[in-house]
């Protein structure tokens, strides 16, 4: 007998007995974890500070209160206030006096602002769509990458697009990372290293 046949014949066939309680035993927890709906800020904001996310996070009532938490991140990281933001007119009608904003990211862009279509609070993603208002490029140079999130959902197929269908439509869940250089995480290798989320709260 071969060692292959002899490693098969040591596993046996297995019998329907086998079969159900395998079955049974990947049901005995939910295909996807409890959410509480009334628990949505709790959840969305504790998925965000998980080492695997790596975000970090602020809630303010609404857009008017957008530049003044930008300008607190700025001064916590020791950056510029000068940021890459979105053409979007609920960003415009704030006040950003001594925030310098522009519309063309530069490749080495030190922070950029985007506004998410939702948060999903099941994984602390953040779901983004492509718009004239919403361009992609900008979420992708940036070392420090801003989201507003005006609502949450739930879970993740609660955040599926409806018609019409943009061009693009992204999910975001934490900072790009690779352990390729000699087996040690290294942080933004495929995009930002630092993301921030301001959560708006009045708005959802």
């Amino acid at each position: 007998m071969s060692a292959r046949d002899a490693i098969l014949a040591a596993l046996g066939p297995a019998s329907g007995d086998d079969l159900d309680r395998a079955a049974a035993a990947l049901l005995i927890d939910p295909e996807r974890p409890p959410v509480d709906p009334t628990q949505l800020e709790e959840t969305f904001a504790a998925r965000l500070l998980l080492p695997s996310v790596a975000a970090s996070y602020a809630a303010v009532a609404g857009f008017a209160d957008v530049p003044a938490a930008i300008a607190a991140y700025c001064a916590e990281h020791g950056l510029p206030r000068h940021l890459c933001a979105p053409p979007d007119p609920r960003l415009d009608a704030a006040d950003w006096s001594g925030i310098d904003r522009h519309l063309d990211p530069a490749p080495d862009e030190p922070l950029a602002l985007a506004v998410a279509e939702c948060g999903v609070a099941e994984t602390g993603s953040l779901v983004m769509r492509t718009a004239p208002t919403a361009p992609m490029l900008p979420n992708f140079l940036a070392l420090h990458h801003v989201v507003v999130v005006p609502r949450l959902v739930a879970y993740l197929e609660d955040a599926l697009p409806t018609e019409p269908m943009p061009r693009g439509y992204y999910w975001i869940t934490g900072v790009s990372g690779t352990t390729d250089i000699e087996g040690t995480y290294v942080r933004g290798a495929h995009g930002p290293r630092y993301l921030h989320v301001i959560r708006l709260i009045s708005e959802n």
